[in-house]
């Protein structure tokens, strides 16, 4: 049972590492709003939160990589829709390439 525990756990951490990335992409496809955030993560197999997913977009916002602008909303309040900066996007450029290189470097450790 330990040994179960100790496998989830290494697994959540490698999604976690990978989050902020995951959801740089997805923003980076043209302005989303929050719970698509959350379709398009689960969508993949990754799944999140809101609990863990706004402190995310919050720290983003305040690194400069995302900005966000109030819409209107048919059915209840304004909501938060969100853009990638021009920041946001060279940090995006320089995290696919290292991502690139990293699984290149452990797709050879796995052979």
């Amino acid at each position: 049972m330990q040994e179960e525990n100790i496998i989830e756990n290494t697994k959540a951490q490698m999604r976690k590492g990978s989050l902020e990335f995951c959801i740089m992409l997805i923003i980076s496809k043209g302005e989303i709003y929050a719970s698509d955030i959350l379709k398009e993560l689960k969508r993949a197999d990754l799944i999140v939160v809101e609990g863990t997913l706004y402190p995310l977009l919050s720290r983003l916002k305040s690194s400069l990589l995302l900005q966000y602008k109030w819409k209107e909303s048919e059915s209840g309040p304004p909501r938060k829709y969100y853009t990638i900066t021009d920041k946001g996007e060279k940090n995006l450029e320089q995290l696919k390439i290292t991502w690139s290189k990293l699984a290149k470097s452990i797709n050879s450790l796995i052979k």
